[in-house]
């Protein structure tokens, strides 16, 4: 099976960084977009970051100029490093994945369980 572990979360002051990581394991053919998704409570599922195979990115508005996500395709990971960081900030953070296995060759999304970011004021 396709496993997503998302690492690098925590408790940051306001104005500091902190650098999300989400790795997949399994037996993958290959990843096409990958994301990040943070959900605060009382708010629903929202897009953070993503980025294509082709390295396209795409950013939510509240988080351009401060945020940049990335991906290195031989480890099968995605990065957000988030800079600036403010406390709305605070949310639980997923990350996400388009990708197709070795046994099923069609594109399919596979999320991690999450990793809570805190930031104080």
């Amino acid at each position: 099976q396709v496993q997503l572990v998302e690492s690098g979360g925590g408790l940051v002051q306001a104005g500091g960084s902190l650098r999300l990581s989400c790795a997949a394991s399994g037996s993958i053919f290959s990843i096409n977009a990958m994301g990040w998704y943070r959900q605060a409570p009382g708010n629903q599922r929202e897009l953070v970051a993503s980025v294509t195979s082709g390295g396209s990115t795409n950013y939510a508005d509240f988080v351009k100029g401060r945020f940049t996500i990335s991906r290195d395709d031989a480890k099968n990971t995605v990065y957000l490093q988030m800079n600036s960081l403010k406390p709305e900030d605070t949310a639980v953070y997923y990350c996400n994945m388009q990708l197709k296995t070795a046994a099923w060759r069609y594109n399919a999304n596979y999320w991690g369980k999450g990793t809570l970011v805190t930031v104080s004021s």
